[in-house]
């Protein structure tokens, strides 16, 4: 019994000692005294080529192994090991290492290389940014890549946005006063069937209930969002988004860009694809401009719900944009600041613009796609978003007052 012991404790031990051998190196100094087997050794080297190569961070005098080489095999076979070796979120990860740490974007001008990368929305957002440098062979490839992520983004996000949406228009266009071709007759007997009289054998209402006014819309959603290169993976969404809330009709949908310069894209809505290579990643910030653009779209301010996806880094008028959110706040907009909208972790954004914000009664806070689609309903149900944000764990700026 005790020998059995022994050795089952021994299994875990060995696996830790191969784990920190992989995580150490191959150096004289790991000190781990473990060997590899080959498919370990492919591994190590797989991840000495990243992570042992050498950087502009690395001192003259430090003698460093590895590297990927700047010839487009070495780089494809390298991609293949790493998806060979590694799960698809681990994949995803040493991607964006080696993008940043050896500069390797000029892999992704190369439609062969780019066909065996793992994709992602990070990896979305870099072709975005680079798709005016892209040719035109290598930007056929990418529309691919980008495809593909979008409509696997669009079967997992579509469903539970339409639901929430749907349920939220449900509880906000009941009408209690309609006119007599507006009264559905079915939920209205069954609410008042307890005022049922004997002697008339007929029931008298005491409340009608209506379908609803036939209107082409019965919201109006403007996302206006930030194209700085900060925001790429929020852009990625945010179009997304976009495009499954044009196709539900009982909303209108307009969707804007923006750096120093406006863009509105809500014609191509159809295709989120198109949307995301019509934007230009990069560039400075002028929200104030993309908020008067937003403010000339607003023609029902209290069936309007705006959503600024941005980091709030002003660089054009910051008095003036702060003048401007009070505006669209005081004309009846709901309005919501959104830091981020993705699932990079906390983001960096302008502490002070959305303390003001807060101040104004528009919450600043960043958000994660499977969030989104609830958090639009609360918007369209004018529901208190701070309390929303509370409910579900999410820390929002508070106002300078405060």
């Amino acid at each position: 019994m005790t020998a059995q012991s022994d050795t089952a404790s021994d299994k875990p031990t060995d696996e830790r000692t191969r784990r920190w051998r992989l995580v150490l190196g191959g150096q004289d100094s790991d000190g781990t005294g473990c060997g590899l087997g080959a498919d370990d050794r492919a591994m190590d080297r797989a991840l000495e080529a990243l992570y042992d190569a050498d950087t502009d961070n690395t001192k003259k005098d430090q003698k460093r192994r590895g590297g990927l080489g700047s010839s487009a095999p070495s780089v494809s076979r390298w991609l293949g090991d790493i998806r060979k070796y590694f799960p698809s979120s681990v994949v995803q990860v040493m991607q964006r290492d080696a993008l940043d740490r050896l500069n390797l974007r000029q892999m992704l001008m190369e439609p062969e290389l780019l066909e065996s990368v793992e994709a992602d929305v990070h990896l979305v957002a870099d072709l975005m940014a680079l798709s005016g440098a892209m040719p035109t062979k290598t930007k056929q490839t990418a529309r691919k890549v980008v495809s593909k992520v979008v409509d696997d983004l669009m079967k997992k996000l579509s469903n539970p946005m339409r639901q929430a949406i749907a349920g939220s228009l449900n509880r906000s266009v009941r009408n209690r006063r309609p006119r007599h071709r507006e009264i559905d007759w079915n939920r209205t007997i069954r609410a008042n069937l307890r005022h049922y009289q004997k002697e008339y054998r007929s029931i008298i209402p005491e409340t009608l209930i209506g379908y609803g006014r036939k209107r082409s819309s019965l919201k109006d959603i403007i996302l206006c969002v930030d194209q700085s290169g900060s925001m790429g993976t929020s852009v990625v969404y945010s179009g997304i988004f976009g495009a499954v809330l044009a196709s539900i009709p009982a909303v209108s949908t307009r969707m804007v860009v923006f750096d120093t310069a406006v863009v509105d894209l809500t014609e191509n809505l159809s295709d989120p694809v198109d949307i995301l290579f019509g934007v230009q990643l990069g560039g400075g910030t002028d929200i104030n401009r993309a908020l008067s653009y937003c403010q000339s779209l607003v023609r029902r301010p209290g069936d309007t719900v705006l959503v600024l996806i941005s980091d709030l880094y002003e660089g054009g008028l910051k008095d003036e944009m702060l003048k401007r959110m009070a505006s669209l706040v005081s004309a009846g907009v709901t309005c919501v600041a959104l830091l981020a909208l993705n699932d990079d972790g906390a983001p960096m954004y302008d502490h002070h613009n959305a303390a003001i914000f807060a101040g104004l009664g528009v919450p600043s806070f960043a958000c994660s796609p499977d969030l989104f689609p609830d958090l639009m309903a609360a918007a369209i149900g004018k529901q208190d978003m701070s309390e929303w944000a509370a409910k579900h764990g999410i820390v929002t700026s508070r106002s300078d007052s405060n």
